[in-house]
């Protein structure tokens, strides 16, 4: 199938794009969230795409990234969440969002998303939680991270150790992460001297 599309943005709308490749007009479905970080009309555009074959359709998905389309094609494996679905939800959250959400078993937040009920976003959770690693998870933190600050922060186990304790306590995912990044000296401390400092800053 189509692995990728690349060419000239020929116009945007909330939930489609139209790139030109060779004079070839591709009409490519997108999230909200996408539309509004494509480039102007006229602009060269890679959008890597899942390819949905029906009876009566032939659709295209476009992504901007492959971690976006990964994580949109696990999605759709989800029973009740088909192609547009999958779309919604990554309309209302983007990917960081959705796999914290995933992670700290936020169905109210994926359920904001048009057409997925409450009952839908705790499939969503129950079956993709254990295909979304923290590692995973700590790796797009950081590198958001460092477009912020133009700084990067190694991950260390004692680290993810300390994280993984406090969302066993029973805190939320970005909370845990926000928590143990604000802890100061960190590269000098073990994963239980990490946890209680990062306790003290939930209080």
């Amino acid at each position: 199938m189509i692995a990728y599309v690349r060419g000239i943005v020929e116009y945007i709308t909330a939930d489609h794009v139209v790139i030109d490749v060779n004079g070839i007009g591709y009409n490519v479905n997108i999230s909200t969230d996408t539309a509004s970080r494509l480039p102007g009309e006229g602009e060269l555009v890679t959008l890597y795409t899942y390819t949905c074959v029906r009876e009566d359709a032939f659709q295209l998905f476009g992504f901007l990234s492959r971690g976006e389309l990964e994580l949109y094609k696990m999605l759709i494996t989800v029973n009740g969440i088909g192609p547009k679905g999958g779309l919604s939800i990554l309309s209302v959250m983007d990917v960081d969002d959705l796999r914290y959400a995933i992670m700290s078993g936020d169905a109210k937040a994926i359920a904001k998303a048009p057409g997925i009920g409450t009952k839908t976003a705790q499939k969503v959770i129950l079956e993709l939680k254990d295909k979304i690693s923290i590692d995973d998870v700590l790796i797009d933190h950081e590198i958001a991270v460092t477009a912020q600050s133009g700084s990067f922060k190694n991950d260390s186990p004692e680290k993810r150790e300390a994280i993984e304790a406090l969302i066993s306590l029973g805190y939320g995912q970005t909370e845990s992460i926000s928590a143990v990044n604000s802890v100061e000296n960190i590269e000098n401390m073990d994963s239980g001297a990490i946890l209680k400092a990062a306790l003290k800053k939930m209080f």
